[in-house]
C-alpha cells in the first residue's frame, strides 16, 4: 500500500481494539492507513534530526571555498553557495549531506562528497503531550518504552483516554502516527512499544467524562442518585 506524507499504523494486537472504537481515524485525505504492524524504528545514526537556528560545519570534499561553518534558518533551511535554500530540517547530518550532494552533482562537481557535521548534538528527548500530569521534553535515556515515558511525565492526567494513546514519529522523513490502547498494555494484554528520541507522545482527552463529572458535582443537590442521557454521544 502507497504511504502518504502521514501514515497511520497500530500493531496487530491492537487492530481489534482500534476497530471497534467510536473514532474512525485516517478521517484527513493527506493520511492513509498503513499496511504495517508495527512503526518503524530509525536508524541509530538518523536519531539526531537538523533543527533551525542549527550550526553545521559543512565539508564539500576537494572543494574547500564551499566548505565552511553554515546555519540554519527558523525553517530549516541553509543557504549553500552555488544552490541557494536548501531545506535540511528535519533530515540526519548524513541525509543532508546526500541532498546537498544531488544537488552539486553534475552542474558544478562530478561525483561530490558532502560530510555535515552539528556544532553541537543535543540530549536526545521524547515530547509528551495531551492528558499526562506533567507534559514537556524528557530526556531518554538507553532503552525506553511508551509506559516508562509516560510515568516520566507524571504518569496519566484524571481524564486520559486510555485506548486513544498516539505515538508520533518521523523516519526518513516519511512520518508515521501510532495508536495505543494504555490500559491493555498496563495489563499484558499488548507489547509495550519502545520510543525513541524525536518521539512526540500525545494522550487523548475524554470530553464525555469530563462531562460526567460536571453534572455529577450537583448530584447530591438533586437525588441520592442520578441517571444521565448522553445525547450528544448518539
Amino acid at each position: 500500500m502507497k504511504l502518504a506524507n502521514v501514515a497511520f499504523c497500530g500493531s496487530i494486537a491492537l487492530a481489534l481494539s482500534a476497530c471497534t472504537t467510536n473514532r474512525t481515524y485516517g478521517e484527513a485525505s493527506e493520511i492513509e492507513i498503513a499496511n504495517l504492524d508495527q512503526l518503524p524504528a530509525p536508524r541509530i545514526e538518523n536519531l539526531y534530526v537538523i533543527g533551525p537556528q542549527d550550526s553545521l560545519e559543512i565539508e564539500v570534499v576537494g572543494a574547500e571555498r564551499l566548505s565552511g561553518r553554515y546555519l540554519t534558518d527558523g525553517e530549516g533551511r541553509v543557504a549553500f553557495p552555488l544552490i541557494g535554500l536548501v531545506s535540511v530540517g528535519g533530515l540526519a547530518p548524513s541525509e543532508a549531506g546526500d541532498v546537498i550532494a544531488a544537488y552539486l552533482r553534475g552542474r558544478y562537481l562530478v561525483d561530490p562528497e558532502v560530510r555535515v557535521l552539528p556544532e553541537q548534538i543535543p540530549l536526545p528527548t521524547v515530547s509528551v503531550g495531551g492528558q499526562v500530569n506533567k507534559p514537556g521534553e524528557y530526556p531518554v535515556n538507553g532503552r525506553q518504552s511508551l509506559l516508562r515515558v509516560v510515568n516520566q511525565a507524571g504518569g496519566l492526567a484524571e481524564y486520559a483516554k486510555l485506548e486513544d494513546v498516539l505515538i508520533l514519529r518521523t523516519v526518513s522523513g516519511q512520518r508515521y502516527i501510532g495508536a495505543y490502547n494504555i490500559q491493555g498494555i498496563q495489563r499484558g494484554n499488548y507489547p509495550d512499544p519502545t520510543i525513541y528520541p524525536n518521539d512526540i507522545v500525545v494522550v487523548g482527552d475524554s470530553p464525555s467524562r469530563r462531562r460526567i463529572d460536571s453534572i455529577l458535582r450537583f448530584a447530591p443537590l438533586l437525588s441520592t442518585s442520578a441517571i444521565l442521557i448522553d445525547r450528544i454521544g448518539r
